[in-house]
Protein backbone atom coordinates (compact mmCIF):
# COMPACT_ATOMS: atom_id res chain seq x y z
CA UNK A 1 0.00 0.00 0.00
CA UNK A 2 0.74 3.71 -0.55
CA UNK A 3 1.35 4.00 3.26
CA UNK A 4 -0.02 2.75 6.21
CA UNK A 5 -2.93 4.99 6.13
CA UNK A 6 -4.41 2.97 3.93
CA UNK A 7 -4.34 -0.28 6.21
CA UNK A 8 -8.06 0.39 6.85
CA UNK A 9 -9.51 -0.37 3.51
CA UNK A 10 -6.56 -2.68 2.83
CA UNK A 11 -7.53 -5.51 5.95
CA UNK A 12 -10.53 -6.72 3.96
CA UNK A 13 -8.16 -7.97 1.57
CA UNK A 14 -5.69 -9.18 4.36
CA UNK A 15 -8.55 -11.09 6.15
CA UNK A 16 -9.66 -12.98 2.83
CA UNK A 17 -6.18 -13.95 1.57
CA UNK A 18 -6.09 -15.35 5.60
CA UNK A 19 -9.18 -17.15 5.19
CA UNK A 20 -8.43 -18.52 2.23
CA UNK A 21 -4.72 -19.69 4.04
CA UNK A 22 -3.08 -17.84 1.53
CA UNK A 23 0.30 -16.70 2.33
CA UNK A 24 1.07 -12.64 2.16
CA UNK A 25 3.05 -9.77 2.70
CA UNK A 26 2.06 -6.51 3.90
CA UNK A 27 4.03 -3.02 2.97
CA UNK A 28 3.61 -0.06 2.56
CA UNK A 29 6.01 1.60 -0.50
CA UNK A 30 5.66 4.75 -0.95
CA UNK A 31 6.00 5.15 -5.31
CA UNK A 32 7.15 8.62 -4.64
CA UNK A 33 8.90 8.54 -1.18
CA UNK A 34 10.42 5.80 -1.40
CA UNK A 35 10.94 4.77 -5.38
CA UNK A 36 14.25 2.84 -4.67
CA UNK A 37 12.02 0.61 -2.07
CA UNK A 38 9.42 0.13 -4.57
CA UNK A 39 11.80 -0.83 -7.66
CA UNK A 40 13.54 -3.06 -4.93
CA UNK A 41 10.21 -4.83 -4.66
CA UNK A 42 9.13 -5.57 -7.25
CA UNK A 43 12.59 -6.54 -9.23
CA UNK A 44 12.54 -8.86 -6.17
CA UNK A 45 8.62 -10.74 -6.06
CA UNK A 46 8.70 -13.43 -8.39
CA UNK A 47 12.20 -14.91 -6.76
CA UNK A 48 10.90 -14.41 -3.31
CA UNK A 49 7.94 -16.74 -4.29
CA UNK A 50 5.24 -13.70 -4.75
CA UNK A 51 2.93 -14.48 -7.70
CA UNK A 52 0.22 -12.14 -7.92
CA UNK A 53 0.91 -8.08 -6.10
CA UNK A 54 -2.42 -6.20 -4.73
CA UNK A 55 -1.32 -2.16 -4.68
CA UNK A 56 -3.27 -0.04 -3.30
CA UNK A 57 -2.54 3.57 -3.67
CA UNK A 58 -4.97 7.22 -3.36
CA UNK A 59 -4.38 10.05 -4.67
CA UNK A 60 -2.23 10.51 -7.99
CA UNK A 61 -1.83 6.35 -7.35
CA UNK A 62 1.23 5.48 -8.89
CA UNK A 63 2.10 2.94 -7.07
CA UNK A 64 0.26 -0.10 -8.83
CA UNK A 65 1.61 1.27 -12.67
CA UNK A 66 5.11 1.50 -11.11
CA UNK A 67 5.01 -1.94 -9.74
CA UNK A 68 3.51 -3.19 -12.86
CA UNK A 69 5.98 -1.40 -14.87
CA UNK A 70 9.24 -3.60 -13.05
CA UNK A 71 7.64 -6.90 -12.67
CA UNK A 72 6.05 -9.80 -15.07
CA UNK A 73 3.90 -10.39 -12.22
CA UNK A 74 -0.14 -10.11 -12.41
CA UNK A 75 -0.50 -6.85 -10.46
CA UNK A 76 -3.93 -5.41 -9.14
CA UNK A 77 -4.78 -2.35 -8.13
CA UNK A 78 -6.81 -0.43 -5.26
CA UNK A 79 -7.78 2.86 -5.78
CA UNK A 80 -7.94 4.23 -2.45
CA UNK A 81 -10.60 7.18 -1.77
CA UNK A 82 -8.67 10.14 -0.22
CA UNK A 83 -9.94 13.03 -2.93
CA UNK A 84 -12.26 13.20 -5.33
CA UNK A 85 -13.97 10.64 -3.96
CA UNK A 86 -11.42 8.32 -5.15
CA UNK A 87 -12.14 9.26 -8.84
CA UNK A 88 -8.52 10.49 -9.36
CA UNK A 89 -6.92 6.92 -7.74
CA UNK A 90 -9.34 4.96 -9.96
CA UNK A 91 -8.35 6.80 -13.01
CA UNK A 92 -4.81 6.96 -12.26
CA UNK A 93 -4.78 3.24 -12.05
CA UNK A 94 -6.99 2.41 -14.46
CA UNK A 95 -5.56 4.32 -17.68
CA UNK A 96 -2.06 2.57 -17.87
CA UNK A 97 -0.13 2.68 -21.39
CA UNK A 98 0.24 -0.56 -23.67
CA UNK A 99 1.87 -2.78 -22.10
CA UNK A 100 1.74 -2.26 -18.67
CA UNK A 101 -1.13 -3.56 -17.42
CA UNK A 102 -3.03 -2.87 -14.22
CA UNK A 103 -6.44 -4.83 -13.24
CA UNK A 104 -8.11 -2.66 -11.53
CA UNK A 105 -10.77 -3.04 -9.01
CA UNK A 106 -13.59 -0.38 -7.17
CA UNK A 107 -12.75 2.20 -4.95
CA UNK A 108 -11.48 0.80 -1.57
CA UNK A 109 -12.23 -2.37 -3.38
CA UNK A 110 -10.04 -4.57 -0.70
CA UNK A 111 -11.61 -7.72 -1.12
CA UNK A 112 -12.35 -7.93 -4.64
CA UNK A 113 -8.71 -7.60 -5.37
CA UNK A 114 -8.08 -10.50 -2.84
CA UNK A 115 -10.50 -13.02 -4.53
CA UNK A 116 -9.27 -11.51 -8.09
CA UNK A 117 -5.34 -12.78 -7.08
CA UNK A 118 -7.02 -16.23 -5.80
CA UNK A 119 -8.85 -16.81 -8.80
CA UNK A 120 -5.46 -16.23 -10.64
CA UNK A 121 -3.14 -18.50 -7.65
CA UNK A 122 -6.76 -21.11 -8.15
CA UNK A 123 -5.31 -21.85 -11.83
CA UNK A 124 -3.05 -23.71 -10.98
CA UNK A 125 -4.26 -24.94 -7.45
CA UNK A 126 -6.67 -27.12 -7.19
CA UNK A 127 -7.36 -27.08 -3.28
CA UNK A 128 -7.75 -23.38 -3.78
CA UNK A 129 -9.98 -23.29 -6.46
CA UNK A 130 -12.53 -25.88 -4.51
CA UNK A 131 -12.31 -23.63 -1.63
CA UNK A 132 -13.38 -20.47 -4.16
CA UNK A 133 -16.33 -22.46 -5.33
CA UNK A 134 -17.45 -22.99 -1.27
CA UNK A 135 -16.58 -19.45 -0.94
CA UNK A 136 -19.09 -18.34 -4.05
CA UNK A 137 -21.81 -21.39 -3.25
CA UNK A 138 -21.80 -19.43 0.27
CA UNK A 139 -22.22 -16.14 -1.78
CA UNK A 140 -25.50 -17.83 -3.25
CA UNK A 141 -26.74 -19.03 -0.16
CA UNK A 142 -26.49 -15.75 1.61
CA UNK A 143 -28.65 -13.86 -0.95
CA UNK A 144 -31.25 -16.91 -0.94
CA UNK A 145 -31.64 -16.97 2.82
CA UNK A 146 -31.96 -12.82 2.75
CA UNK A 147 -34.20 -13.43 -0.01
CA UNK A 148 -36.20 -15.64 2.35
CA UNK A 149 -36.10 -13.11 4.88
CA UNK A 150 -37.39 -10.51 2.91
CA UNK A 151 -40.17 -12.47 1.99
CA UNK A 152 -41.70 -12.55 5.49
CA UNK A 153 -41.16 -8.83 5.67
CA UNK A 154 -45.09 -7.70 5.45
CA UNK A 155 -46.46 -4.27 3.96
CA UNK A 156 -50.53 -3.19 3.90
CA UNK A 157 -49.34 -2.96 -0.36
CA UNK A 158 -46.91 -5.24 -0.32
CA UNK A 159 -47.62 -8.51 -2.95
CA UNK A 160 -46.56 -11.41 -2.59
Amino acid sequence: MGSTSDLPVMEAAAKFLNEMQIPFEMNALSAHRVPDKVEEFAKNAHARGIRVIIAAAGMAAHLPGVIAAITTLPVIGVPIKATLEGMDSLLSIVQMPPGIPVATVGINGAQNAAILATEILAVADVELHQKLLRFKDDLKKKIIRANEELAQVKFDYKVG
